[in-house]
């Protein structure tokens, strides 16, 4: 999509982004990422209104964030607790915190925002730079699922009530392995477009991303439960510890 850029999901989607972007797996990530940290200092990448930050930083854990958009760390640090978390205004690919971590995390399939093979890269990159020794990163993304679509394209619906409808519209192109979001809301007000382009890659190709980085595959989980990530698995829940002191 033309003109979409790291800081436009922000100025589309901070106004409602609570109520309409849960994906109803917060508690259990908590849980996890909390279990995982072990009191080790904590970066987020993409860390947007704190929906995971801020209840980890409530359990006393030491966290800071990048975000690219304002308008998502505004709703950060328009919550209790928001404006004691450190954060930076960058594209999580290239800004720098200062010093390093034990533990950095990007969830909610976000690495995907990110538009490019290279540019994911980088993320990994800059990800790896961040780790202290035998630091580690972790992802949460979805598995690709071409079978989804009919001819490249699909449409669902994805909420009806009494005053909107909210429906989904996707374009998926396979050779540059991106899928274009269009959710179309209709309701009293009138239509909105809220667009989303997405750069998915497959469980391998972030190991490789991975490794570029020197970085190297710990564990990989089906979900924040810690299933076994198998063949049927939707999502994946990867661990990847430093190899290296970091990059320069």
């Amino acid at each position: 999509m033309n003109n979409f850029d790291s800081t436009t999901f922000g100025e589309l989607y901070a106004q409602d982004y609570d109520a309409l972007h849960n994906p109803g797996t917060t508690n259990a990530a908590v849980d996890f990422l909390w279990w995982l940290a072990a009191n080790r200092k904590t970066l987020e990448l993409a860390i947007g209104s704190g929906r995971v930050a801020l209840p980890l930083s409530k359990l006393g854990l030491d966290i800071q964030g990048i975000d690219a958009s304002p308008e998502m760390l505004a709703l950060l640090h328009a919550k209790k607790g928001g404006p004691s978390i450190p954060v930076r205004v960058g594209d999580m690919a290239d800004v720098k915190m200062d010093g390093t971590f034990g533990l950095v995390f990007l969830i909610f399939n976000t690495l995907f925002n990110l538009p490019s093979q290279e540019a994911q890269c980088r993320c990994f990159e800059n990800a790896a730079r961040h780790l202290d020794p035998g630091g580690c990163f972790l992802i949460e993304t979805f598995v690709p699922d071409p079978t989804q679509f009919n001819g490249r394209q699909n449409l669902k619906t994805l909420r009806v009530d009494a005053k909107s409808v909210l429906i989904e519209a996707t374009i998926h192109n396979p050779l540059e392995q991106t899928i274009d979001y269009q959710r179309i809301l209709f309701s009293d007000k009138g239509m909105q477009l809220n667009p989303l382009p997405m750069r998915y890659a497959w469980p391998a190709e972030i190991d490789l991303m991975a490794k570029l980085a020197g970085l190297q595959l710990k564990e990989r989980w089906g979900g924040w439960d810690r299933s076994p990530f198998t063949a049927d698995s939707k999502t994946h829940i990867s661990l990847y510890e430093n190899q290296h002191p970091g990059l320069s």
